[in-house]
């Protein structure tokens, strides 16, 4: 099973060691993670999945691997920048969107068009005419997005 975590290439301490339960969290229970493979949020899912014996796949925006953060099992050089974000998410089941920026807000789009489930750890939230869209399915702890994630990603229970 393949989940996407998604957030900026740079972040708080806080919001790293969020991402880095995230990975240790999903890779015990044998989810591969993908991501796009730089620094911030992506590189601290990656440090904790590999910290606990996980696999980690890295979508590149540029054309030189060496970019992927040193956590990056498999790193996938693209050389299309932020049009990469497509292929993160439409590559896993369910998709983790930690804080964020807007390269991040695009994946979140991506993934929702797609039908793809996303789970919030405060990132964005988005409305319709001026009520909450509650496409985002937000959560508040690591164990919580983990749960939630690989629930929806096999089809256990619905959202929205």
């Amino acid at each position: 099973m393949i989940i996407a975590v998604i957030g900026d290439s740079s972040c708080s301490q806080d919001e790293a060691r969020l991402a880095e339960a995230v990975g240790e969290q999903l890779a015990e229970r044998g989810a591969t993670i993908i991501c796009g493979g730089l620094g911030g949020v992506m590189e601290a899912v990656c440090r904790g999945a590999k910290s606990k014996g996980g696999l980690t796949v890295g979508v590149l925006p540029g054309e030189d691997s060496s970019m992927a953060n040193p956590y990056v099992d498999i790193p996938i050089v693209t050389g299309v920048g932020y049009a990469r974000n497509m292929a993160v998410v439409k590559s896993a089941r369910a998709v983790i969107a930690i804080s964020g920026n807007y390269g991040t807000l695009s994946e979140i789009a991506y993934a929702l068009k797609r039908d793809i489930p996303v789970i919030g750890l405060n990132t964005w939230s988005l409305s319709r005419n001026g009520q909450e869209d509650g496409t985002i399915t937000r959560v508040g702890s690591a164990a919580e997005a983990v749960d939630r994630a690989i629930s929806l990603a096999k089809g256990e229970v619905g959202y929205w």
